[in-house]
């Protein structure tokens, strides 16, 4: 097939260092290219890829000092895009819903992976108004404050196997990984670790937006800590290490989490995850398996107690059966094809061919069929 993938400008394809929907767009890019198809991506002209690189800015928006506005890149992307969209079978939209005014001619030989939260209260008015678009959510609880919109599965992450090595052994430390933000929970997971009188070790990013938080709120705590230690970004190479070496990874949400991608990074090396009950997590931690679930600080404090007893070498199992790129590009290839055999049926049924009963199959295991 010819695919396009559409990625975000805000990190290059893959990420230096933070950035989970540029990291997924990679993966998959990557696996469809060595499974013989013909890839285009559009991304910034950092990326890296074996695919055909369209670059539409010179460089990752948030690495660049220059780039102070980054809907005009966004626009000229699509405008690209646009341009082109005849060339491809399927074009693979992760840019939320910027894009959506410019599709309408082609929509069906699209598909959108939301990769974000959907419960802000303007977007239900938004996707209510462009219902027609065929979309693809990483998560089924991602979906419930959506309106009736035309889904075409659920496709959840997946990484390549050898990218982050099994960890068999750790050493006595628990890990954060993420972004210094109210939701991603950074200063709760201090107050565990030191309920818990364990090291902790925080690798993350803070945005401008999140300044005052880190310095009001984190900061002050970590300073008060000498068993914490903030790293800081790490790319790939050291969250191998990083996350590998940890007794257990943190994952005090307190959002709607549409999926997670660390806590399938963590169980990728062994690392068992402590999860709050938010979002799509019990749909990703298998729990008493992978990591444990907990409704709060106190559970989670005790859930530490008891990680040692999770088999590490059942938390790698678990994730090369559920979250591999393999997984993922399986799930993804088939809606491909029912885009495509969709189009055969409205091309037929305009020149009077009928139509058949079987047109659309359910997908592949690990794609919601809707």
């Amino acid at each position: 097939m010819k695919i396009a993938q559409i990625a975000p400008l805000m990190e290059s394809v893959p990420p230096k260092l933070y950035g989970g929907t540029e990291r997924i767009v990679s993966y998959l890019t990557e696996e469809l290219v060595r499974q013989g198809h013909d890839v285009t991506l559009f991304a910034s002209g950092d990326s890296s890829t074996s695919a055909e690189l369209v670059a539409c800015c010179d460089t990752a928006l948030r690495l660049n000092p220059n780039a102070h506005n980054h809907i005009p890149y966004h626009v000229m992307m699509l405008e690209r895009v646009r341009r082109r969209a005849d060339e491809f079978d399927v074009l693979h939209f992760h840019v939320d819903v910027l894009h959506f005014p410019i599709i309408r001619e082609f929509a069906q030989r699209t598909v959108t992976t939301l990769h974000g939260r959907l419960d802000l209260p303007d977007l239900a008015q938004l996707y209510a108004i462009f219902d027609d678009i065929p979309l693809v959510s990483i998560s089924n609880d991602q979906r419930r404050p959506m309106p009736p919109v035309n889904w075409l599965g659920t496709v959840y992450h997946g990484l390549p196997p050898a990218i982050l090595p099994f960890q068999p052994k750790a050493s006595g430390y628990l890990a954060f990984l993420g972004r210094i933000s109210p939701e991603k929970g950074p200063e709760v997971a201090m107050e565990i670790a030191a309920r818990a009188g364990m090291p902790l070790k925080i690798a993350a990013k803070i945005d401008a937006v999140d300044q005052s938080f880190w310095s009001e709120k984190v900061e002050p705590q970590l300073l008060r800590n000498s068993k914490v230690e903030f790293i800081g970004e790490i790319d790939e190479r050291q969250k191998a290490e990083f996350l590998g070496n940890a007794a257990a990874l943190l994952f005090p949400i307190d959002w709607p989490e549409p999926f997670g991608l660390v806590t399938i990074e963590a169980m990728a090396c062994g690392t068992p995850v402590i999860a709050f009950n938010r979002g799509a997590v019990p749909e990703v931690v298998d729990n008493g398996v992978s990591g444990v679930i907990v409704e709060g600080v106190d559970e989670a404090v005790d859930a530490i107690r008891r990680i040692g007893g999770l088999d590490r070498a059942k938390v790698r199992e678990t994730f090369e059966k559920r979250f591999t790129v393999e997984r993922m590009c399986s799930d993804y290839l088939a809606i491909y094809h029912s885009l495509a055999r969709d189009q055969r049926f409205s091309l037929g049924s305009r020149n009077g061919i009928a139509a058949k009963a079987d047109t659309i199959t359910s997908p592949v295991s690990g794609v919601l069929a809707v």
